[in-house]
């Protein structure tokens, strides 16, 4: 780790790293929320023609591909909310057309090469310039403030618009406003892991903490640490190992996706396995029965084994562990 760190160009790819998987999942979140997961790959097509407007042109890529993405934003917006059973194919076309425009325009391009094209689709973390960081870590910040901000708000308009409108939110307008945030991303995340998979660094993360996490608030805490985990820890194994870092970050996020998909099976299993032993038991519990008796919820329970139980119907339900008596 010390040797990547010696070298300037990694610094500067481990901070871009961190930026994306900090800006990502947070965007994420509301996406998952209002089920538009593949949203972000959508908005992705787009930006390469405006990628390929900036190269063509001799503008700053980031920029024209951030004004292309918003517009793109936008537009998705609108076509949504206006209801039409045709938005879906306009949708397509947009984005279908976005990519197939980036793909001439780059070709048309004196300037490019096929690896600006490649670097693009599927990243180039190490190409990462001081002026790109300058620019990324400005958008990240955006969207952490807007997102830390207006997340309650965000909340309530992903979970349910309908209720949320009579709530008297501008549901309209915080639509736009995550539309436009879902193309900073984008564009954050462009040279991070390509616009091919941007919607991963947006989506598996937030897919492993809801397994991990039990409210919204503590949901949105482990989608931002899987996200820093696969990108920067992505960032260093395709250094190690000399793989693209886009494709190396993804697979490391859906890695963690799989590890925390076994791990929380196996638990589950043997807490009921558990509950199970705990409730099988031939001793009659009572005032007298040798066990320290817990006032709880209205009833009694026994301590017995490590366990609470509580006699139901003939047999005994247990209601948590010693340790937790104290916490109750």
């Amino acid at each position: 780790m010390s040797e990547m760190l010696a070298l300037d160009f990694m610094r500067q790819a481990f901070v871009a790293a961190l930026l994306a998987g900090v800006a990502a999942p947070l965007v994420g979140t509301f996406l998952v929320q209002r089920r538009m997961s593949l949203i972000g790959d959508g908005m992705g097509h787009v930006a390469l023609a405006g990628v390929a407007v900036g190269i063509l042109t001799g503008q700053q890529p980031v920029l024209t591909a951030l004004v292309a993405a918003v517009l793109a934003g936008v537009a998705i917006e609108l076509i949504r909310a206006s209801g039409r059973t045709s938005g879906d194919v306009a949708l397509a076309v947009m984005f279908y057309g976005g990519i197939a425009l980036g793909v001439v325009l780059i070709a048309r391009s004196s300037a490019s090469n096929p690896s600006n094209l490649t670097a693009y689709l599927f990243g180039a973390i190490l190409t990462t310039s001081s002026g790109d960081l300058v620019l990324l870590a400005t958008l990240a910040v955006v969207v952490l403030v807007v997102t830390t901000v207006l997340r309650q708000r965000f909340f309530a308009v992903a979970n349910d618009e309908e209720y949320a409108r009579s709530a008297g939110l501008p549901v309209l307008a915080y639509n736009l406003v995550l539309a436009v945030l879902t193309a900073v991303t984008v564009v954050v995340s462009m040279r991070i892991v390509g616009l091919l998979l941007i919607s991963a660094l947006m989506i598996v993360p937030n897919a492993t903490a809801q397994l991990l996490a039990r409210s919204f608030g503590a949901s949105v805490r482990w989608a931002v640490l899987v996200g820093v985990v696969s990108s920067v820890g992505g960032v260093a194994l395709s250094y190690e190992a000399g793989t693209p870092s886009g494709g190396t970050i993804v697979l490391l996020a859906i890695g963690l996706f799989l590890g925390v998909t076994v791990v929380t099976a196996l638990v589950g299993q043997a807490r009921r396995a558990a509950h199970r032993r705990a409730e099988r038991h031939d001793h009659e519990h009572g005032p007298r029965c040798g066990h320290e008796a817990v006032e709880h919820d209205g009833h009694v329970d026994y301590l017995h084994d490590g366990h609470r139980h509580a006699a139901h119907e003939g047999h005994y339900d247990e209601h948590g562990r010693h340790e937790e008596v104290g916490t109750r």
